[in-house]
């Protein structure tokens, strides 16, 4: 799936629940890999801030985010908004420190969305795909999110005397989300209103932007649009905090009533193991990196010689790449001890190098030259044959092999002929003409021995 914008910006204004400020909120068009930025267009420098968990500094009854001195409260409805319709790159600048609250949904941003009409981009979209099982719990709040091959919420909501207990569980997706979640409005419950006032809250609160639950009453300026809104708005909620992970997630979320504070202990637990994944893909993909002959490099010590190839004792049969000349020539060496294995039997009163291993030799130097050549990660060069094979001179214990590798044709980056030599003192002891292919080490067709 690709990533995508919006084709034109859109404004909306209106007061804030919290600060009760008047507020302009545009959502500009971003390119790819840009991610979600708000922009605090009132202050100083204009700062900008990614949404990311480890910049929440308050949860009660909202999420805020900050940054240096830029904060941005309650981010919930605009990011989840965005998450719910498919927006992966917007600017979203603001002239306050804190969205407008509208009718306390997040049906206005949709509807912002949908004007500005989103467009897909070239950058495919990556998913974080929870591999294990991750549970939080809070007081009577408790959050599981299971692996799964799509985002899915299971929800339920309920206070303290289980008389509005709902519950629901939904695939979500931008239609899904859209039709089913945008529009459920926020709500609180009547006796906690005195104390979010003393804390400073709800400045801007109103009937307008909010549901009120007294008793076994529903205080609303309009009826209730779903029978069980107040599940679909803790959906609502979740959905935007756990944006602040940072990429679009793959796993069901099972959420017993949930809310700001959880939401972030789960998207935090969420984090950490993101980075903990990241970091094992980054080992791997060294590990797998290291295998690659870089053109910047003029020469190989042992241990990149063991990086490059797959041979291990007692098949290693270079030591070093003492230099690459252009991309088509190296040299190398192999220091040939009385340790060597084959010395046992070949022969014991007069040891003498195999002919076959000054071969492999050869295979071994011509492999890190067309791996280098063509810049194959996680590929090996299979040895497939060996054409105008001389020996010359007997190679000894004590003498230094100095094996040098010329490619003369490659066919397609698969099939690579290079002309090899092998000297001692600077005489010649043998010499060939090798061709081999490159594919990965269970690729089929291979043949051969691996060079």
């Amino acid at each position: 799936m690709k990533q995508r914008t919006l084709a034109r910006e859109v404004s909306i204004s209106g007061n804030a629940l919290h600060t009760g400020e008047a507020v302009t909120l545009t959502l500009k068009p971003a390119r790819d890999n840009h991610g979600i930025v708000f922009k605090r267009a009132d202050l100083n420098g204009a700062p900008e801030i990614k949404p990311r968990i480890d910049q929440v500094t308050d949860l009660v009854r909202a999420t805020t985010i900050q940054s240096g001195h830029a904060k941005i409260h309650t981010v919930e409805h605009v990011l989840s908004a965005l998450h719910g319709c498919g927006i992966d790159n917007v600017l979203v600048e603001m002239t306050a420190s804190e969205p407008p609250i509208m009718d306390g949904s997040a049906r206005p941003f949709v509807n912002m969305i949908l004007q500005g009409e989103p467009v897909e981009q070239e950058a495919d979209r990556e998913y974080f795909m929870l591999d294990a099982p991750i549970s939080v719990a809070r007081g009577n709040s408790s959050i599981i999110a299971l692996p799964s091959h799509e985002f899915k919420i299971s929800c339920t909501s309920a206070d303290d005397r289980g008389i509005h207990t709902q519950h629901l569980s939904l695939t979500i997706d931008p239609e899904v989300y859209m039709t089913q979640i945008a529009a459920a409005r926020t709500f609180t419950i009547y006796e906690d209103i005195e104390e979010l006032i003393k804390l400073g809250k709800i400045r801007g609160g109103s009937l307008d932007c909010a549901i009120v639950i007294r008793g076994d009453k529903i205080i609303s300026k309009e009826p209730l649009r779903f029978k069980d809104e107040f599940v679909r708005h803790k959906m609502l909620d979740i959905i935007g905090d756990v944006v602040l992970l940072g990429m679009p997630l793959k796993a069901h979320i099972v959420a017993t009533r949930p809310g700001h504070a959880i939401n972030a202990e789960l998207t935090k637990a969420l984090y950490e193991k993101l980075l903990e994944q990241k970091k094992g893909g980054a080992k791997k993909k060294s590990a797998t990196a290291a295998k690659i002959v870089l053109p910047n490099e003029t020469s190989l010590d042992i241990k990149r010689v063991l990086e490059t190839l797959p041979h291990r004792y007692p098949f290693v049969m270079i030591d070093r790449v003492i230099e690459f000349i252009g991309e088509e020539e190296l040299v190398a060496i192999k220091n040939v001890t009385i340790n060597e294995q084959y010395f046992q039997g070949h022969f014991p009163a007069e040891p003498v190098m195999p002919g076959v291993l000054q071969v492999e030799a050869m295979a071994q130097a011509a492999g890190i030259l067309m791996l280098r050549k063509i810049g194959s990660e996680g590929k090996t060069a299979f040895f497939m044959s060996a054409d105008k094979v001389k020996f010359r001179r007997a190679v000894r214990p004590g003498d230094q092999l100095v094996i040098n590798a010329k490619l003369v044709k490659i066919r397609g980056n698969k099939i690579g002929v290079a002309q090899c030599s092998c000297t001692v003192g600077g005489n010649v002891v043998s010499s060939a003409e090798l061709m081999f292919s490159v594919g990965g080490v269970g690729d089929d067709g291979a043949g051969g021995d691996e060079g």
